[in-house]
């Protein structure tokens, strides 16, 4: 299911490629990108749901609240959050905008839109985000987020998230955080080691 690739390789391969990543590599040093599935693809995309525009505390206990409302240690079928009451849900504290994201993530996980485990070992990065964000409330991001931490796919670079364009506006030294078109040129000379790119670019805001 997770994909593993040299991350000594890829680090080879990024500071040969990028002398200014290099920089960031030398301060940040041994990538730490540990990806590791926890649980169905279904729960995955569940908890990157509730955890949207939240603090991770508090999305964290809304999380563990509508975990609580199912049997302890097994997981999360699709058709038992849909038979849920809303008001059980919205007493969790779900947002009916989430609420509706839910119910619409079991809806499609019995459809066989939401990929299995098995499904997306097969699948290539742009499939599994074609496939995911047909669910509500599920955008690109979301799914590049499990594409690299949970999946392990080496190749992939979120170029609008916030850390990421100031992670580089960091490390080239860039007036203005930079369009994410910018990034998405300058990065083909990371492939096929983006993940690893994107991690150290987070490094780089760190400080």
């Amino acid at each position: 299911m997770i994909e593993r690739f040299d991350a000594a390789a890829a680090v080879r391969h990024l500071r040969t490629v990028d002398p200014a990543l290099a920089a960031v590599i030398r301060t940040a040093g041994t990538c730490g990108l540990e990806p590791r599935l926890r649980s169905s693809p279904f729960e995955e995309v569940l908890e990157s749901i509730v955890y949207q525009q939240l603090s991770g505390k508090a999305a964290a206990t809304i999380y563990g609240r509508v975990r609580a409302l199912y049997p302890a240690r097994r997981a999360l079928q699709p058709q038992a959050l849909l038979d849920t009451p809303d008001e059980a849900l919205r007493g969790a504290g779900l947002s009916r905008a989430k609420l509706a994201a839910a119910k619409d993530l079991a809806a499609k996980t019995l459809e066989g839109i939401v990929p299995t485990a098995a499904a997306l070992r097969r699948m290539p990065d742009e499939e599994i985000i074609e496939r995911l964000t047909a669910v509500r409330g599920v955008g690109r991001w979301t799914v590049q987020m499990l594409l690299i931490f949970r999946l392990g796919r080496p190749d992939v670079l979120p170029v609008h998230d916030l850390g990421i364009q100031k992670g580089f506006q960091l490390t080239y030294r860039t007036r203005q955080l930079p369009k994410p078109e910018r990034i998405e040129r300058h990065g083909e000379r990371w492939r096929p080691f983006r993940s690893v790119a994107s991690w150290y670019l987070w490094r780089a805001t760190d400080g």
